[in-house]
C-alpha cells in the first residue's frame, strides 16, 4: 500500500461525530470548507478508507464521511434486514442534519451500489420539493456496478448459503487476511498492521457476527439491477470512474462493461492496482479525481 502520513485509526474515532438514525448511533467524520464531500466506504471496511486522500480532500471540500449502518464504529444490530435502500436513507438524513443540499460523491464497492441508488432518487425527485439531496457529480471507485461483471470471492458466496451463521462465527483474523490480501494489487498489499486495524474495524462491537447479513446487497444488485444500471445510463451529472485493474474482483472487466453500457464513459485506469486503489494507489486516485473536479 501507498506509504504516507497515515492517520491512526485511534485518531480517526477520536475525532469523529456521532448522530442518531432511527434510534442507531451512526459515526462519521467531517471536516475542512467549500462543496461538500460525500465519502461512501465499502464492504467490509468503513469511512477510514479515505483516511490517505483525507489531507488533501478536506483542503478543497467540506468532507463528511460515515461508518454505514452494520460498520466500522457505528450500531451494529445483530436482528437488522440490511438494505442498500436503508443505507441511501441514512447518508441523506446525515446530510440533511448538516442542513447540506447538494453534494459531490466519491464511493467504492458497496458504496458504489449506494450511490448508484441516491442518483436513481435524485433523477425521481429533482424537480420535486421531496428532493433531499442535488448530486453534483459521482465518482465510483472500484465496485459492482453491474451484477453480471462482479465476481464474488468464494468466502462471500459461502456467507450468503445457508452455512451464513456459522461462517460468521467461524471468521478469524487469519483467514480474513489471507482473503483479504488476495484482492490487492501484486505490489500493494496491506501490511500486517494495516490488516489488524482493518479487522479491529470489521470486529468492532462483535461486526464479524454480521457479515453474512451485509452481504444481502449482492442479491439486491441482482434485483434491482434495471433501476441501478438505469441510473447511470439515463444522468446528466457527471460520472468518472477510477478502477484499480488488477483487481479480481471487479477490475479490467468490469471496466469494459462500463465503457459499453454507459455513455461518453469517463474512465481512468490504474495499472496493477488491485481492489481499494483509495489505499493501493491514493495519489493516483486523488489526482485523477481532482481533475475530474476540475
Amino acid at each position: 500500500m501507498a506509504k504516507h502520513d497515515a492517520i491512526t485509526l485511534s485518531s480517526w474515532q477520536a475525532t469523529g461525530k456521532n448522530f442518531i438514525f432511527n434510534g442507531f448511533q451512526i459515526f462519521y467524520k467531517e471536516e475542512g470548507n467549500g462543496e461538500a464531500l460525500l465519502c461512501i466506504h465499502g464492504f467490509p471496511t468503513a469511512s477510514r478508507d479515505w483516511h490517505l486522500l483525507w489531507p488533501e480532500l478536506t483542503k478543497r471540500f467540506r468532507v463528511i464521511a460515515p461508518d454505514m449502518l452494520g460498520f466500522g464504529f457505528s450500531a451494529k444490530p445483530r436482528q437488522h434486514i440490511y438494505s442498500i435502500h436503508e443505507q441511501a436513507t441514512l447518508l441523506e438524513d446525515l446530510l440533511q442534519a448538516l442542513e447540506i443540499s447538494s453534494a459531490h460523491i466519491l464511493a467504492h464497492d458497496y458504496g458504489d451500489t449506494v450511490a448508484q441508488e441516491l442518483l436513481a432518487r435524485y433523477h425521481e425527485t429533482r424537480h420535486s420539493a421531496a428532493a433531499k439531496l442535488q448530486i453534483k457529480s459521482v465518482c465510483f471507485l472500484n465496485g459492482g456496478l453491474f451484477p453480471e461483471t462482479h465476481r464474488p470471492r468464494m468466502i462471500q458466496k459461502l456467507l450468503l448459503s445457508p452455512l451464513g451463521p456459522l461462517l460468521s462465527r467461524a471468521l478469524s483474523q487469519k483467514s480474513f487476511a489471507k482473503s483479504f490480501s488476495a484482492i490487492f494489487g501484486p505490489h500493494t498489499k496491506p501490511s500486517a498492521t494495516e490488516l489488524e486495524e482493518f479487522w479491529s474495524l470489521i470486529n468492532y462491537n462483535s461486526g464479524k457476527l454480521l457479515s453474512h447479513k451485509l452481504l444481502h446487497y449482492m442479491p439486491e444488485r441482482k434485483k434491482f439491477r434495471s433501476r441501478w444500471v438505469g441510473a447511470l445510463q439515463q444522468t446528466q451529472v457527471p460520472l468518472r470512474l477510477i478502477n484499480g485493474t488488477a483487481d479480481p474482483i471487479s477490475g479490467e472487466h468490469m471496466v469494459k462493461r462500463y465503457e459499453e453500457l454507459v455513455p461518453h464513459a469517463d474512465v481512468v485506469r490504474l495499472q496493477e492496482i488491485g481492489h481499494y486503489p483509495q489505499l493501493e494507489d491514493s495519489e493516483g486516485v486523488l489526482r485523477a479525481y481532482l481533475e475530474f473536479i476540475d
